[in-house]
């Protein structure tokens, strides 16, 4: 019987051209190539003009229109930031990549283009990573041993997320005088710390934290 199913799932493998991906754990180039490179049609985060998918394990702290606190089961904190202005006026990838930092590389997978950058902070060690994707960034401030893990999840919310051009310009459209002097930044890169930190440290007040018991998120799994 062990032998039939064995050859079962040999089977239904070669039939549906599937294959097991075995993640890196140190390696995580070769999971981002394979993860941006795979389609995703699951979603349950669901705001005006966009959606996406939240993985299992991450939960919210903090989410507003275009602007989310995500923590992890590592109690690891992603800030993530939808750029809606840009996607609407298909602001092209300029950014430079960075000899001095731990990893600097331009990315472009299925038209969808960003870039990955990591600093070290090797005081404390740890990364502080920016992961621009699809118009959406993640920044994370992370011990190194979480980097792989970190990044994986990343991947699988910046693949997902898709626009609604029709919604975005009913949004965006009627208001475009309002954004012809908008700075677009998310191209450029920032080394610095400030912007997640900023983030980061309202979760620790007081006052906040009773605002997040108010603002709970229920994602639909």
């Amino acid at each position: 019987m062990k032998k039939i199913m064995i050859l079962f799932c040999i089977t239904v493998l070669f039939v549906t051209g599937c294959s097991v991906y075995h993640f890196e754990d140190q390696s995580f180039e070769k999971n981002i190539d394979y993860l941006l490179s795979q389609k995703s049609s699951i979603y349950n985060v669901r705001y005006d003009g966009y959606k996406y998918y939240l993985p299992k394990g991450l939960s919210f702290l903090m989410k507003d229109d275009y602007n989310a606190l995500i923590c992890d089961q590592d109690n690891n904190h992603y800030y993530l930031f939808v750029d809606a202005i840009s996607y609407y006026h298909k602001v092209e990838n300029d950014y430079q990549e960075n000899t001095n930092s731990y990893y600097s590389k331009k990315i472009e997978y299925k038209k969808k283009n960003g870039y990955l950058q990591i600093d070290e902070d090797k005081e404390n060690d740890k990364y502080f990573i920016q992961f621009v994707y699809n118009y959406v960034k993640i920044e994370a401030y992370i011990p190194k041993e979480d980097l792989v893990p970190a990044l994986n999840n990343m991947c699988y919310i910046l693949r997902s997320v898709t626009f609604n051009n029709s919604v975005l310009e009913s949004l965006i459209g009627e208001n475009v005088l309002n954004y012809q002097e908008e700075d677009y930044s998310l191209f450029k890169a920032d080394s610095s710390k400030e912007s997640y930190m900023d983030v980061a440290k309202r979760n620790e007040n007081e006052e906040y934290s009773k605002y997040l018991e108010d603002e709970k998120i229920d994602l639909d799994y």
